[in-house]
């Protein structure tokens, strides 16, 4: 009689292919906002610099693309003011950037547990 173990192993997790730069429209559709509002964030953020190519296409840096999702989780997701975000951002980076892990962490958890009921 032949006894077989089943062996335990972790479901295969794709890495996240990242860019060295990101194009605007690349941008817009990951945070869902339009052209226009990238750009008028640019004007009122420093942090935001993009590299533009000889076109004058804007090129964002994964470092821009934090920036960016940090300045909309202030504005959109936490109703701050244009200043307030602006301070908010110049104050303690380092817990602001904890921070937006929670939430995302947070936010990939709840999509896992609706999509999990969605099956029972």
């Amino acid at each position: 009689m032949t006894t077989f173990i089943a062996k335990r192993t972790m479901p295969y997790k794709e890495k996240e292919i990242t860019k060295l730069y990101y194009t605007m429209g690349d941008v817009a559709s990951m945070l869902r906002v339009n052209h226009s509002l990238i750009r008028f964030w640019e004007k009122e953020f420093e942090v935001l610099k993009p590299k533009k190519n000889k076109k004058g296409n804007r090129l964002f840096t994964p470092k821009d693309l934090e920036n960016l999702k940090l300045i909309y989780h202030l504005v959109k997701e936490r109703g701050y003011t244009l200043e307030g975000a602006r301070k908010r951002l110049k104050g303690n980076p380092d817990e602001l950037d904890h921070n937006m892990e929670i939430v995302d962490r947070l936010k990939e958890i709840k999509s896992y547990l609706l999509n999990l009921k969605s099956h029972l």
